[in-house]
């Protein structure tokens, strides 16, 4: 590999640009392309989830990564306030979806047994229920 197809790399180029120019220019192709393996070596540990994979379509290969497990870096403040949200967010849909399934429970054996509560209503949900069964 060349000294421009090494400069021209973009994790190489990504390194390079953060350096003064005259560090950048002092580089030889040896000294790049060990930065390029070394670049290329790190390790990104290991995964609960770890799914690659590559998919044909056509004439075209593409490829896909899934990741996921314990975060184990350190969160900035925004960060941390948005998983709080997003985790009461969680919490109360999931409370939500309990609380919505227990009465409908409760509507349904208070139905069942012929009990009610006011004379001569119905929402209706039993006899939807009942002729889910027919």
């Amino acid at each position: 590999m060349y000294l421009s197809d090494l400069r021209s790399d973009p994790a190489v180029r990504s390194l390079l640009e953060r350096m003064p120019e005259t560090i950048q220019d002092s580089f030889s192709d040896e000294q790049l392309t060990h930065l390029k393996v070394a670049i290329g070596a790190r390790q990104w540990g290991n995964h609960a989830l770890d799914c690659r994979g590559v998919i044909k379509i056509l004439k075209y290969r593409y490829y896909f990564v899934v990741l996921a497990g314990r975060n184990r870096r350190g969160l900035s403040a925004k960060e941390q306030k948005m998983a709080k949200i997003a985790q009461a967010a969680i919490v109360t849909f999931f409370i939500l979806i309990a609380s919505l399934t227990v009465i409908l429970a409760l509507y349904l054996i208070k139905s069942a047994l012929g009990i009610d509560i006011f004379e001569g209503y119905s929402f209706g949900v039993w006899d939807w229920f009942k002729n889910l069964f027919k």
